[in-house]
């Protein structure tokens, strides 16, 4: 038995194939760009991306933006990340087991600011994210808070 598709069948097919491949993708990364304004670039494995909406991040990441960036980023357990102009965000790991919500974040802003609206790892496991500054260490309990790790050095 010979089976021919014609091109909406073709099509269909094609497109549910994209879509687990993207759905396979997003479950790797650690989240997706969903804003972005002005210059900013991921830096990854000594490369610079430039942002936009759509972009995966990954674990290992590094988010920078310029004087006119700012970055809306949704991690994969729903927390949400908001880095504004001259800001240099490390997302140092990530790692989230959608079944049980167990997992870590464990972030750096090393200048600018970055609004955090925690998500389900926070809200799991109190101890499951980290956020640190030049200056300080926050534990985060599930909660929303804001960064301001001033003008400093990269």
């Amino acid at each position: 038995m010979k089976v021919r598709l014609n091109s909406v069948a073709a099509t269909a097919l094609c497109s549910v194939a994209l879509l687990g491949w993207s759905t396979a993708v997003w479950a790797e990364s650690a989240g997706m760009v969903k804003t972005a304004r002005g210059t900013a670039n991921i830096e990854r494995s000594g490369q610079k991306i430039p942002v936009t909406v759509g972009a995966l991040v990954e674990s290992g990441d590094r988010i920078v933006t310029a004087a006119d960036g700012a970055v809306g980023i949704t991690l994969r357990d729903n927390t949400l990340l908001s880095a504004g102009p001259n800001a240099t965000l490390d997302l140092k790991k990530f790692a989230f087991n959608s079944t049980t919500h167990a997992g870590v974040i464990d972030a750096s802003v090393r200048r600018g600011t970055l609004s955090v609206i925690s998500g389900k790892i926070a809200k799991a496991n109190p101890d499951g994210m980290v956020v640190s500054t030049p200056n300080v260490t926050l534990g985060v309990r599930g909660t929303e808070f804001m960064v301001d790790a001033g003008t400093g050095q990269e």
